[in-house]
């Protein structure tokens, strides 16, 4: 067999019957003179990487070549991008990594021979500026052939010409036995590399010649589209608010007042370990910073909190929960009568006062103006006390209803209407219940306006699994106990905070179902307005009955003048019908610009 060789001083090629390894297991002894075979020894040795070499490296022993070869950020880079950044450096500059891999065999002179591995084909040492053109290199092949052709016959001696035919020879022989080895090893990763990736494992399987016509600006186009950086960066530049709602599995969203608190695309991911951190829960309003999602993600994740509850992360971590909270009767009273104050306002501020942690009940027939009278109070509201937190909730009402209120009421108004199912209803009410706590919990006044309870319960009622016991109206026994929690959380918190809920009943609507419901809620409210059908038809409004309608323990809300003034104003009116009441205070208060004037002229 003719293998060829070429060196710096001589080139040629000789002939060899036999071969076996030495201790090192990379340097052959061949039956030659002495000069041939030192001369393909030192070929050997200065051979460059192989892929499947450095494959059966350790990600350790590769960082130590990649150091040697000077690569950037080597050590955050996984295994196979490791060996491709090798080759590539490899492809670029064969000097350097020549000289790298013969020296750690030179500091290994005593230690133990390595395991047997296949023959390589041995590669040549070639500085870069030994590495001639394309075109050269094409033209000294022309130029061997022809002197190939005019030698008769091979010689076996080390003389130059035969050991240039002898490498030539090997150069067209070796990659039809090497290049199967590396692709029935590639073969199953290669449909999981990118396009450039395997183009350049194929330049690296390939013969020689690819590496001395490799062209750097391929090497650099190459490098540039499997390295691409991302264009902008966009992590922590937009800041997003939502309402958390926590799934069964730990994790989170934050949901959009824009679509009712519901799911959404806007929703915004919460980690499970950002909630186990700021000890979040279920209505909590956080504010932070968000990123795009990634490659394969769905949502925005969260990736820092800047406030939750509009408080800062470390004051709400330790906060005492709502149910271990102290409710006290309400001390503090809306002022109602002030600015943009109406004549139902005005009545409501002084025969049933509204106080910071009222649980109210607004009892009225169909076609009162109780929807009016909901408006009204919330106007009065937001506009005299900008601290309070407003939830305005429609459940189950028309959708013309809904846009009134969100042009006319400065608040948030969060509804369901009548055309969607019961268990959205049910959703809607829960996710607002739990804000509301929330910023209670965080010291905040909020007042939740409700239209209707009544409703509400129904909504309650549908989705309530049957449990066999069944009330008069076909109501479930345990269907009104969600509801009634809901009412219930009104309260006036001890040491600040409170939580006012203003929630419309129906009566007297023809259904023995809302009569059953009203009859539950009928004493659980400590303040109660009524309405009256009577005065709606004779068309005054506020059609209050200000008979029956009343604030339990008014006393802690209004002063003492006002207190015997109010005591005098329900004597004279307890003769009078519902009617007559109604039309005398409505004159009466039209005269006057505000509720103090109107004590005052009490006696006119």
């Amino acid at each position: 067999m003719r293998y060829p060789f070429v060196t710096d001083s001589k080139q040629g090629s000789f002939d060899f019957d036999f071969f076996h390894f030495d201790a090192h297991p990379k340097i052959f002894k061949f039956g030659l003179n002495k000069s041939t075979s030192k001369e393909l020894i030192n070929l050997f040795n200065t051979s460059m990487f192989d892929i499947s070499d450095l494959k059966e490296k350790k990600l350790t022993e590769l960082q130590e070549i990649a150091k040697g070869l000077s690569i950037p950020k080597f050590r955050t880079l996984k295994k196979m991008d490791l060996i491709y950044q090798i080759l590539d450096v490899q492809a670029a500059n064969p000097k350097t990594v020549t000289e790298q891999k013969t020296s750690p065999s030179s500091n290994t002179g005593e230690t133990p021979a390595p395991k047997e591995r296949k023959t390589r084909r041995a590669r040549i040492k070639k500085t870069p500026a030994e590495q001639p053109p394309k075109a050269k290199v094409n033209q000294e092949k022309s130029d061997v052939k022809e002197k190939t052709t005019a030698e008769p016959a091979p010689q076996k001696a080390s003389t130059p010409p035969p050991a240039a035919k002898k490498q030539r020879e090997e150069k067209q022989e070796e990659p039809e036995n090497t290049t199967p080895q590396h692709q029935a090893k590639d073969k199953k990763k290669e449909y999981n590399t990118p396009k450039g990736q395997q183009h350049q494992k194929k330049g690296n399987n390939g013969n020689n010649n690819n590496h001395s016509s490799y062209n750097k600006e391929n090497f650099d186009k190459e490098k540039k589209n499997r390295y691409k950086d991302p264009d902008f960066e966009f992590d922590g530049i937009v800041e997003s608010e939502g309402v958390l709602d926590i799934m069964q599995d730990g994790y989170g969203f934050l949901r959009s007042s824009d679509y009712n608190y519901l799911s959404s695309p806007d929703d915004i991911y919460v980690s499970q370990s950002q909630i186990r951190l700021f000890g979040l829960k279920t209505g909590d309003t956080v504010l932070g910073t968000i990123r795009p999602p990634k490659e394969g993600e769905k949502y925005f994740p969260l990736i820092r909190v800047t406030k939750i509850n509009g408080l800062a992360p470390q004051v709400v971590r330790d906060r005492v929960s709502f149910e271990h909270l102290t409710p006290l009767f309400p001390n503090e009273k809306f002022k109602l009568a002030e600015k943009q104050s109406t004549v139902s306002t005005r009545i409501v501020d002084l025969f049933s006062p509204i106080g910071k942690g009222q649980r109210g009940m607004i009892v009225s027939q169909p076609k009162t103006g109780k929807t009016m009278l909901l408006k009204d109070i919330a106007n009065a509201i937001a506009a005299n006390h900008p601290e309070v937190y407003l939830l305005v909730l429609l459940i189950d009402e028309r959708p013309e209803e809904v846009t009134d209120m969100q042009r006319s009421v400065h608040g948030e108004v969060v509804a369901s209407t009548f055309d969607e199912p019961a268990d959205r209803h049910v959703k809607v009410a829960n996710i607002v219940l739990e804000k509301a706590k929330r910023l209670v919990e965080c010291g905040h006044d909020v007042v939740i306006l409700l239209d209707s309870i009544t409703r509400l319960a129904r909504a309650y009622n549908t989705v309530q699994p049957a449990s066999g016991k069944v009330l008069s109206g076909g109501v479930d026994a345990n269907a009104l106990h969600k509801p009634k929690r809901f009412f219930g959380a009104a309260r006036n918190i001890e040491g600040g905070g409170s939580l006012s809920i203003i929630a419309t009943a129906l009566t007297e609507t023809g259904s023995k179902m809302d009569e059953v419901i009203f009859e539950e809620f009928k004493g659980t409210g400590n303040m109660e307005l009524q309405l009256d059908r009577r005065i709606a038809n004779r068309r005054i409004f506020p059609a209050i009955d200000l008979i029956s309608s009343s604030t339990r323990r008014d006393d802690l809300l209004l002063d003492e003048n006002t207190i015997q003034r109010m005591w005098i104003m329900r004597k004279y009116l307890a003769d009078m019908n519902p009617v007559e009441a109604m039309e005398f205070m409505d004159s009466r208060i039209k005269r006057t610009t505000n509720n103090e004037e109107f004590l005052l002229t009490m006696n006119q």
